[in-house]
């Protein structure tokens, strides 16, 4: 039977997922995209799908997939769509299907507990830290008993604590064959399984990661695939820029310094003064890292401040000081280098700190050195000071690599797994959200595939009768200082109507902290109404929290949640959780960001619009993708607020509305309040409104 006919089959309405699947429906749309990811399979070839919402891309993209019998390498861009894909949508599929597959799961290294590592982390001197301490006993007992290392099998583990940089690994300190606990090691073990599997379920850091570095992983994998999938593909861009780059984060260097006197003292006691030479790099950090706060930055989008580095030094910091920083930190490594020379062989673990250390000089002379004129550096000053470089365009590696071309100096050559024959492998590439025209420009220019198939499946969702959209024209401009304030008594008044179920997203993490001051000051602490902020606790336990949430008939028992850029997508709220979502602004990338100035001069010395070409385009995904968290199924009900009036007084506003559903206009407070009522006198079964 021809693939077309056995994915026709699946999806009938008789068919075996119908037979297995309680709840499944057959969507057209989910029908016409498996067909089109069978077509590109069958030819191969690549193919570019936008799928709207409920229109179910991950069946879509899978059912082919699996029955074409053919190796297939899934990319998400987060680790939950991977834990979902492997833990709930292959099990499913697989059953329905009554496919004898063996699936693996590959996560970077950072997200697998390292045994040495655990050994080596009440050594360190911050675990007499209580809370740190206490985090280190549990990941000890489950240590015991885990088969897969997997820490996000460790649910009372927040992500944020600093035993897990305790306990994992990184590709600068980890000794690979030469570690004592190799045998037992979970990410080696994570990538034979893989290397074994028909389906492999992988993400975005990671593929470009693994070629970057040609690492065991990907890079072996992927010759061997017949099909690569890459869900959440909007991200895909952004996410080899990083790989096609280069980074020197001041955590690295304050890292080595621990790790070098913990395994000096440990294998080499005596023979070097390990304490001193920890002192004397974390000085030279600590003065880094002081000149680095004082250069300023935009906080942006994403609320990490990139400084602007064109010259000798980023902007602000004065020149000579900022040589002066990183002679200082030179000398600090090479002191380093001078201790492990002639020890290196006592251990492997002070043999692999001689190589972190060269590799760190070298990173350093490279920073030292002027820029590339087609490259944009950069210093990101929010947390750890980091030192940052990323190629203008990225789209001719990225085409070279879906082309299976030589790749261009600098990105993956054939030992990264690129330069295989363009006909032998099929890619597809999907999100909701990839584009604000036919031909999705957006992504297809930014990813070097302006020559594949494009479909585009639009949402099965009736937005008319399921959604309304809301301007406040009362509110000020978000140019405004004024503007988070009264938005957040705006929304206060709003959330207090509705009883929760709101989720409120900002553009910057300025915004996030006025808004979410003002609301935590309203919204007291066991009053009934609870303010989830994010950063104040781990993300799984806000997104879950939320998400329990129930209507209480109407009565205030609810939430609201105030986020920022980790919440504007795979932030998935169906049903009464969220009925009301309000963006605060319209999310134009940050003008002063080093990356968006550096294309937008690009453009503008090509004579074309920086604002139409870049901006505009970058704003519709970013706005569609934020939308998006309001209707999740048919049933969902909801009221979306965009707080900016430029997106009904502004010339260009009529391309951002298209770019958003199709849902009904409220025009005034008084049909936005009546909105609400309305969604308080029903549930998800009902419609509010006609």
């Amino acid at each position: 039977m021809q693939l077309d006919d056995q994915v026709a089959r699946a999806f009938a309405p008789e068919g075996p997922l119908a037979r297995v699947l309680p709840h499944f429906c057959p969507r057209t749309g989910q029908t016409d995209m498996a067909l089109a990811v069978a077509g590109a399979i069958g030819a191969p070839a690549r193919l570019v799908v936008e799928a709207g919402t409920g229109v179910g891309k991950t069946f879509a993209y899978l059912v082919p997939a699996l029955l074409s019998g053919r190796r297939v390498l899934v990319s998400t861009a987060t680790k939950a769509l991977q834990d979902q894909l492997f833990g709930r949508d292959l099990p499913l599929l697989q059953r329905a299907l009554a496919l004898p597959l063996r699936p693996a799961l590959l996560k970077g290294r950072s997200s697998y507990l390292c045994r040495h590592r655990l050994e080596l982390a009440r050594q360190d001197e911050r675990a007499g830290d209580a809370d740190l301490a206490r985090d280190l006993g549990r990941i000890e007992r489950w240590a015991q008993g885990t088969l897969t290392g997997d820490l996000a099998q460790l649910p009372d583990l927040d992500e944020r604590s600093a035993a897990v940089a305790l306990v994992t690994s990184t590709r600068d300190n980890c000794l690979g064959a030469d570690c004592p606990r190799f045998q037992q090691c979970h990410v080696y073990q994570a990538r034979r399984e893989a290397l074994a599997a028909d389906v492999v379920v992988i993400n975005h850091h990671l593929f470009f990661a693994d070629l970057a570095v040609r690492e065991s992983g990907v890079a072996r994998l992927l010759p061997s695939a017949g099909v690569v999938i890459f869900d959440e593909a909007h991200q895909l861009a952004e996410t080899a820029a990083q790989f096609l780059g280069a980074q020197l984060g001041t955590g690295q260097l304050l890292d080595l310094g621990q790790d070098l006197r913990a395994a000096g003292l440990r294998w080499a006691r005596g023979l070097a003064d390990w304490q001193a030479l920890h002192d004397g790099l974390r000085h030279a950090v600590r003065t880094l890292r002081l000149l680095a706060a004082g250069g300023g930055g935009d906080p942006g989008d994403h609320g990490a401040a990139r400084v602007p580095w064109a010259g000798p030094a980023p902007d602000g910091v004065d020149p000579a000081q900022w040589a002066d920083a990183l002679h200082a930190v030179v000398a600090a490594l090479r002191a380093a280098l001078a201790a492990l020379d002639g020890l290196a062989g006592l251990a492997p673990d002070l043999q692999h700190l001689h190589q972190r250390t060269v590799a760190l000089l070298e990173r350093l002379a490279h920073f030292s050195a002027a820029g590339d004129g087609g490259r944009v550096r950069w210093l990101e000053v929010a947390g750890q000071p980091r030192m940052s470089e990323s190629p203008l365009d990225v789209a001719p590696a990225l085409h070279a690599l879906w082309h299976g071309a030589p790749a261009p100096q600098g990105a993956w050559d054939e030992e990264g797994g690129a330069a295989q024959a363009a006909d032998a492998r099929s890619w597809v590439f999907t999100s909701a959200t990839l584009g604000d025209d036919a031909g999705l420009r957006w992504f297809t220019e930014a990813c070097g595939l302006q020559d594949a198939r494009i479909l585009r499946v639009p949402s099965p969702f009736d937005y008319a009768r399921q959604a309304a959209l809301y301007v406040p024209g009362q509110l000020p401009l978000p140019t405004d200082p004024a503007h988070s304030v009264q938005l957040a008594h705006w929304v206060g008044d709003a959330v207090a109507r509705l009883g929760g179920h709101t989720l409120v997203l900002t553009t910057s993490l300025r915004a996030l902290q006025a808004v979410a001051a003002v609301l935590q000051k309203r919204f007291l602490p066991g009053g009934g109404i609870e303010v989830l902020v994010q950063g104040q606790a781990p993300k799984r336990q806000i997104m879950e929290s939320f998400r329990s949430q129930a209507h209480a008939g109407g009565h205030p028992a609810g939430q609201v949640l105030v986020g920022s850029a980790t919440f504007w997508e795979g932030f998935d709220v169906p049903g009464d959780a969220l009925q009301l979502l309000v963006i605060d602004k319209l999310p134009f990338p940050s003008p002063g960001d080093p990356l968006v100035r550096a294309r937008s001069e690009r453009l503008a010395r090509e004579g074309r619009s920086a604002f139409r070409e870049l901006a505009l385009p970058a704003a519709a995904v970013a706005l569609k993708q934020g939308a998006g968290r309001l209707i999740r199924r048919e049933s969902d009900r909801g009221v979306l607020v965009v707080a900016d009036t430029r997106l009904v007084g502004k010339g260009y506003g009529k391309r951002l509305m298209r770019a958003l559903p199709a849902m009904r206009r409220l025009a005034s407070q008084e049909e936005f309040e009546a909105a609400l009522d309305a969604l308080t006198r029903t549930s998800t079964t009902d419609c509010p409104w006609p």
